[in-house]
C-alpha cells in the first residue's frame, strides 16, 4: 500500500467522481439491490487502514446498520458507502480511481470466498473461459440489478459488456483483473470505459 498523500492535492478529481457516484445513486431504484457482502467488503477495506475516525465516517453514512452477508439491501447505500470509503481510501491508494479498483479487486476476493464462488471456482476447473462465463452468470444471483455478457476475441482476448450497474468503472476494472489472477495469468491487462450512465464495456488480455 502506497504512503497517505493529502486529500487536497485530489480536489479536482473528487468533484467529478463524487458527483459520478451520486448520480449513479439517483438512478437507482428500490428494486436494485446488492448482497451484503459487498457492503461488510467494503467496510474491511477501510477497517484495515487501522483508522477509527475513517471506519466511523463509514459507519455514520450507513446510520450504524449492519449487514448479512446474502441479503438483499438497496444498492443507492452501497453507493453512499462507497463515496465516503473512497475518500477514505484515495489518499493511501494514490486517487479515487484506484481507491474504487482496490475496492473491486477486494469485494471480488471475497465473493470467492464464499460458498458459491468457490462452487463456480471448482467446477470450471483449469478452464479460464469457463470460470469467466459463469461468474458473470452467477453474478446475477449477488446482485438484483444489470446485465453483464462476456464476448471472446480470441484464446487470451475476452470483452465484458455491463448494462445497468451502479459502480463505477474502476471498480469494475478491478474485479476483473481480480478474477483473472485466480488463475495466475501473465501480464494481464484490463482496460474499461463508460458508455452511458450505467452501461460500460472492458477489454481484457493476457499473455
Amino acid at each position: 500500500m502506497s504512503t497517505r498523500r493529502d486529500p487536497s492535492q485530489q480536489a479536482g478529481a473528487t468533484r467529478d467522481w463524487e458527483r459520478d457516484l451520486q448520480h449513479r445513486s439517483e438512478l437507482a431504484t428500490p428494486q436494485d439491490t446488492a448482497r451484503g457482502l459487498f457492503f461488510n467488503s467494503v467496510l474491511e477495506s477501510v477497517r484495515a487502514l487501522g483508522d477509527a475516525t475513517s471506519v466511523a465516517r463509514c459507519q455514520d453514512a450507513l446510520g450504524g446498520q449492519t449487514f448479512v452477508a446474502f441479503f438483499n439491501y438497496p444498492v443507492a447505500q452501497l453507493l453512499r458507502l462507497t463515496q465516503v470509503a473512497m475518500r477514505e481510501l484515495s489518499g493511501w491508494y494514490g486517487g479515487p480511481e484506484n481507491a474504487a479498483r482496490a475496492l473491486g479487486r477486494k469485494a471480488t476476493a471475497d465473493f470467492m470466498r464464499s460458498a458459491v464462488g468457490n462452487a463456480v471456482r471448482m467446477m470450471a476447473g483449469k478452464d479460464v473461459k469457463l470460470f469467466m462465463n459463469s461468474v458473470q452468470s452467477v453474478y446475477r444471483m449477488a446482485a438484483g440489478h444489470g446485465e453483464r455478457l462476456v464476448e471472446w476475441h480470441g484464446p487470451r482476448r475476452g470483452h465484458l459488456c455491463v448494462r445497468r450497474n451502479f459502480m463505477p468503472v474502476a471498480y469494475h476494472e478491478g474485479v476483473l483483473e481480480e478474477l483473472l489472477a485466480r488463475y495466475e495469468l501473465k501480464d494481464v491487462k484490463v482496460q474499461g470505459w463508460q458508455t452511458a450512465p450505467l452501461d460500460s464495456e472492458y477489454d481484457f488480455t493476457w499473455e
